[in-house]
């Protein structure tokens, strides 16, 4: 039987052998939230970039650039880090490249050697579990975290995805066992728990709640985001 593990830190990432496995990277809020939400919205695809320079120069290659640090718009970007931003396809057929302060980060550090880079989110977490049991390739879930740390909403996620795939796969790392009961705690009052949160207090402090709330719907888009290449796609389950 496939195995799957938590990472509950780009920090602790070295410590994980990566090849040969699905990763599956998550920042709850917002960005891997942003990111499926784009694509969910007919974003032509989404380049995330570790830096902020580097992300400023995409813009003379013919993208919208996208920057966030600290739950802000970083100065001279066009779009910051909210799913709202995306919806009715206000981007349609553009290119986005996107910079954050955890999510770019953690997908870099997801890059080397891993079979596939997927981008986890509870807007699409069944699709993500349907695409993983159909793979039949071991799993680690690489939590974005907050600047090292460990956080709530990351790990929830992890522990959401443990318990959707434990019929499926087994576990024996000590952080799956422990985020999927943690999960199973809390499943049925997500937001009011996560409300502790500190990154949700941060984003609450910049008043968009409205992002918090829709980062927590759960099975809103039915297709798993893919790292092809540079570049996030959309692809649907029916044709993986």
């Amino acid at each position: 039987m496939n195995k799957i593990e938590i990472c509950l830190s780009p920090e602790l990432i070295h410590l994980h052998d990566l090849k040969g496995k699905i990763v599956v990277v998550v920042d709850i809020f917002r960005a891997t939230s942003t990111m499926v939400t784009g694509l969910a919205n007919k974003v032509k695809s989404i380049t995330p970039v570790a830096g902020l320079e580097a992300c400023r120069a995409m813009k003379e290659k013919g993208y919208i650039i996208a920057g966030e640090r600290n739950g802000q718009t970083a100065a001279g970007f066009e779009l910051g880090n909210s799913p709202l931003s995306y919806l009715n396809n206000a981007f349609e057929d553009k290119k986005i490249a996107v910079t954050t302060t955890n999510g770019t980060l953690t997908i870099e550090k997801s890059k080397k050697d891993a079979a596939e880079v997927l981008i986890g989110a509870f807007l699409n977490l069944k699709a993500t579990a349907d695409y993983l049991i159909q793979q039949g390739k071991d799993v680690v879930i690489h939590c974005a975290g907050w600047k090292g740390m460990f956080n709530l909403e990351d790990s929830l996620y992890a522990g959401a995805l443990v318990n959707v795939l434990a019929g499926h796969f087994g576990y024996d790392c000590d952080g799956a066992i422990a985020m999927k009961a943690l999960y199973e705690q809390h499943q049925d009052d997500l937001k009011d728990f996560l409300s502790q949160a500190s990154h949700a207090k941060r984003l609450q402090n910049h008043n968009i709640e409205a992002d918090i709330d829709f980062c927590l719907t759960l099975d809103k888009f039915d297709f798993i985001a893919k790292l092809q290449g540079e570049a996030l796609v959309k692809v649907d389950l029916q044709v993986v």
